[in-house]
């Protein structure tokens, strides 16, 4: 029995959610990385972003090529690159709807009796 649709997407956006991961898809929206830079960048054991490396390949999300002795890491496409622009659109706007509640909150309390 095929998964349905809105469970695929869920589990799609499950892999997804570790910080490591993201850290990783916004680095590589700038261009292909080796690993030694993602190192650098992210601050984690090698260990660790090995783990998420694996994940993201496994996944498809990203793609991994040898040249030499050091990998280096690429979104799979486009759309990857599109999908983290879009989230930081949406959170933009989540935000800035909170500030705007914030500071409508604070002018309720200063003006309150």
């Amino acid at each position: 029995m095929p998964v349905p649709l809105y469970q695929a997407k869920a589990e799609f956006f499950r892999m997804l959610g570790h910080p490591v991961r993201i850290r990783v898809l916004e680095l590589l929206q700038a261009g292909p990385l080796p690993v030694r830079d993602l190192l650098a960048a992210i601050e984690v054991e090698p260990s660790a972003l090995s783990q998420q490396l694996a994940v993201l390949r496994r996944s498809g999300i990203v793609t991994a090529t040898r040249e030499g002795s050091t990998v280096v890491y690429e979104p799979a496409g486009g759309d990857v690159t599109e999908l983290m622009r879009a989230a930081r659109r949406i959170l933009t706007e989540m935000l800035s709807d909170r500030d705007g509640l914030l500071a409508e909150l604070r002018e309720t309390e200063v003006t309150a009796p």
